[in-house]
């Protein structure tokens, strides 16, 4: 009977709580009330400069991967620009291999010194591969230089932009005949002299190969016709030409297997020996 009269006594305490806490929450409903409209007041406050922060934080994060995309984008487009550029010569080279009256070796330029009065071209093709001294280096756009020396694997190449740079040249409307050199200049700066003041050279004409030094085949394109410059005191005019061949951006060519004639050159050393 005591053991069912203490939780007897459990029970009625239990329900005087419940009862209680009721009485006190209806009672300060009002308060609780007020509190719940002050708390949703001070959060709308608060919830624009949070929102605010929030919406910051998520565009600096799509800007950074916005720009990591765009470097990756440009760095596609650069490798298939490459590849265009590369595409666009290689066929310019196999066309021009296709049409040559010269048997033809495909060189890559291995190294370059283009900074000095002494410029000098090293390419993948040697002895080993028939490539022999004075042979002409040529590509799409024209004349490159001349082979100087060559070991099995390699030869090095005298561009035209060397000061013992020299080639027999002509003007190709007028066959008008004179000296191609190096202006001096950086660039594709070149220069024609020994032309008659008698010929009508003008700018935009082209400039080519004449044949005449047993050192080159006629017809290669050397370079256009900036502007004609008359001699004082002399009967022939100066001619200032723009090489086709850009060698800052050279990266292919070929070698021509042209070898002189042995018959001109044996007579021309006959005929220096005389003098």
């Amino acid at each position: 009977m005591r053991q069912i009269a203490g939780v007897k006594d459990y029970i009625i305490t239990a329900m005087i709580l419940l009862l209680a806490i009721g009485l006190m929450v209806n009672r300060h409903d009002g308060g609780l009330q007020n509190m719940r409209k002050a708390s949703v007041t001070i959060l709308s406050y608060l919830e624009q400069p949070l929102s605010n922060i929030r919406i910051y934080r998520q565009a600096v994060s799509t800007n950074n991967y916005l720009h990591r995309q765009n470097i990756l984008l440009q760095d596609e487009l650069s490798r298939l620009r490459s590849a265009e550029q590369q595409n666009r010569v290689l066929r310019s080279l196999l066309n021009m291999r296709e049409d040559s009256s010269f048997p033809l070796i495909p060189v890559q330029i291995v190294a370059k010194n283009l900074t000095s009065m002494n410029s000098s071209l090293t390419v993948s093709a040697g002895s080993d591969d028939g490539v022999e001294t004075g042979m002409p280096v040529i590509n799409s756009d024209g004349l490159i230089g001349q082979v100087i020396v060559t070991s099995k694997k390699h030869s090095q190449v005298m561009p035209y932009s060397n000061s013992m740079f020299r080639i027999s040249a002509r003007v190709q409307e007028s066959r008008a005949y004179g000296i191609v050199t190096w202006s001096g200049n950086s660039g594709r700066g070149l220069i024609m002299q020994y032309v008659p003041q008698t010929v009508d050279v003008e700018p935009g004409q082209v400039v080519e190969s004449s044949g005449h030094s047993n050192y080159y085949p006629s017809g290669i394109p050397i370079g256009e016709v900036v502007s004609v410059e008359a001699g004082r005191g002399v009967d022939t005019q100066t001619i200032y030409l723009n090489a086709f061949t850009d060698l800052s951006t050279l990266s292919e060519a070929f070698i021509m297997e042209f070898r002189p004639d042995t018959s001109i050159t044996d007579l021309i050393e006959e005929h220096n020996e005389l003098f």
